[in-house]
C-alpha cells in the first residue's frame, strides 16, 4: 500500500497547546474512522508553521478525502517512493 507524505501549512502549528493538539487528533481519527481501515495515520511532525503527516492509503484521492472531511489543509501530497536511513550506509 502507497504512503504519502502530506504538507500542511497551519500558521502557528509548532505552538499548538496540547489540547489542541488532542482535539485536531481526535478530529482526525474520527475521520479515518469513517473512511475505513484502507487509510491509516502513521506519524505527525510539527514544525513553527507547518505539519507534516504520513499516511498509508490505496491513492491520494482518499488522502485529499480525508484533509476535505477533517476540515484539515493539504497543502502538498508526496508519495514516498522510498526511505533511507543510517543502515543503508552499510547495506
Amino acid at each position: 500500500m502507497p504512503k504519502y507524505l502530506i504538507e500542511r501549512e497551519i500558521a502557528g502549528a509548532g505552538k499548538l497547546t496540547p489540547e489542541q493538539l488532542q482535539g485536531i487528533s481526535q478530529k482526525s481519527c474520527g475521520v479515518l474512522e469513517k473512511l475505513g481501515p484502507k487509510i491509516q495515520w502513521v506519524e505527525s511532525y510539527l514544525t513553527d508553521d507547518k505539519i507534516y503527516c504520513v499516511y498509508i492509503a490505496p491513492d491520494e484521492a482518499m488522502v485529499r478525502e480525508h484533509a476535505r472531511l477533517g476540515g484539515f489543509p493539504a497543502n502538498r501530497v508526496s508519495e514516498i517512493k522510498r526511505m533511507i536511513d543510517p543502515t543503508t550506509a552499510t547495506a
